[in-house]
């Protein structure tokens, strides 16, 4: 049996691959379900080697270049098909390199972490600054580029960021005149549904060039600019006071040598009965490295954190972590949507860019699919304030204020401002 058998066959045990090799063998692994539609791959010569030398990084380039092809199903399918035979909790991963690679991943790795401001750009530059029509493809009119919030698996992409939005502010227990920060505000959408929802007057920054020119557009267009600003500019440089803080998707760029220096910034930047709000993906387990395909192509200097390394960071602050919520599935069920805009949009992708990028794209989306279906991965929402008493003893403020939200009305009305007395 040739090595690449063999791994297929520790890989696929429930579902059926089909392996067309280069030399014109034809093998099977796995018995038929119900629930893992089977899929069929045909491998190029050379296609096998990289495989087993890198899994994730030979097989994301053998797929990219061509020489992985799937004959039956689709590149999220393989990837489901593989990961869903060993779940994160089962603690049988699959698709990692040797220890040898590991440790030399893991070397390079620790000295690219130190996201310098200049770097961080850079890296920022190298994802965000893609063709704004790719965006418009695949995310939600919003343009909600991190993890939606679903009531409903059976949602719309639609709804769920709306819902996901209404979430997040429920939890800033914002107040009418306040001030918030929103530190890496993206398209805007965030920013511009707190000031339309509460009235806040809002700072988004980001890093993007191409971002900031869609969110300055889009509050000119709301006719909000004077309420709703945006600047190019790093959080380490950001002046001022703040009521609240949001961070929505940009923790996973700050590196973790920097965690501290970010928590920091952040309680400065808030008023004494300050309260912030984090939102990043983060790890199931302990502290990791990304792999390299990520880190390749897609993003740079990107990392996602474990819950002790958030901790490390802001420990020793005095910095109150007044709520966690750990979202589980959603991260999986946006990016499906995701995926199933892409697909949809191939002409118009490989038009904007070529082949080789739409199925790099479609790789990527497709990875992270499964890392939160079935992998380690996960999304945090993090809650501090700098007062023991900035907000109430109990959970229900947030309950009643998302609910509200969710209902059209703003987070203000009622006895929300009673409540938190």
């Amino acid at each position: 049996m040739m090595l690449i058998d063999r791994f297929f066959a520790h890989a696929v045990r429930r579902g059926t691959l089909t392996v067309l090799h280069s030399n014109g063998t034809q093998r099977e692994f796995g018995t038929p379900s119900l629930d893992l539609p089977p899929v069929t791959i045909r491998l190029a010569k050379g296609a096998a080697g990289a495989i087993l030398r890198d899994p994730s990084l030979g097989a994301a380039e053998a797929f990219m270049d061509g020489r992985l092809v799937i004959e039956q199903g689709d590149i999220l399918g393989l990837l489901n098909l593989i990961t869903a035979n060993h779940r994160w909790e089962a603690g049988t991963a699959t698709l990692n390199p040797t220890a040898l690679r590991r440790l030399v991943g893991a070397a390079a790795f620790r000295i690219g972490r130190y996201n310098m401001a200049k770097r961080s750009k850079r890296n920022v530059a190298h994802h965000y600054d893609l063709s704004d029509r790719l965006y418009d493809l695949f995310l939600d009119i919003d343009r909600q580029y991190s993890c939606a919030y679903f009531t409903d698996p059976a949602n719309s992409l639609e709804q769920a960021q709306s819902d996901k939005k209404a979430h997040i502010a429920a939890k800033l227990a914002l107040e009418p005149g306040m001030r918030v920060l929103d530190i890496g505000c993206g398209w805007g959408g965030m920013a511009l549904y707190l000031h339309a929802r509460t009235g806040a007057e809002v700072l988004g920054v980001t890093l993007s060039e191409e971002q900031l020119k869609v969110a300055r557009r889009r509050a000119v267009e709301a006719g909000v600019a004077d309420k709703v600003r945006f600047e190019l500019i790093d959080y380490r440089h950001v002046t001022g006071q703040f009521d609240r803080i949001v961070s929505v998707g940009m923790f996973e760029h700050v590196g973790t040598p920097h965690y501290r220096t970010f928590f920091r910034k952040c309680r400065e930047l808030l008023t004494p009965q300050g309260v912030m709000l984090l939102h990043t993906i983060g790890r199931a387990g302990g502290p990791g490295v990304t792999d390299k395909f990520t880190l390749k192509y897609i993003f740079p200097g990107g990392y996602i954190p474990a819950l002790s390394e958030i901790a490390k960071g802001y420990e020793g602050l005095r910095f109150y972590m007044t709520d966690v919520e750990v979202l589980r599935m959603h991260y999986g069920h946006t990016l499906k949507h995701w995926y199933d805009r892409t697909i949809a949009a191939r002409d118009d992708i490989v038009a904007l860019y070529d082949e080789r990028f739409y199925r790099m794209w479609t790789f990527y989306l497709a990875g992270c699919t499964v890392s939160f279906l079935n992998g380690g991965l996960v999304n945090y929402q993090l809650q501090f304030a700098r007062s023991r008493d900035a907000l109430p003893i109990t959970r229900d403020y947030m309950f009643e204020a998302e609910q509200r939200l969710r209902d059209g009305g703003d987070a203000g009305d009622g006895d929300r401002a009673r409540v938190c007395a």
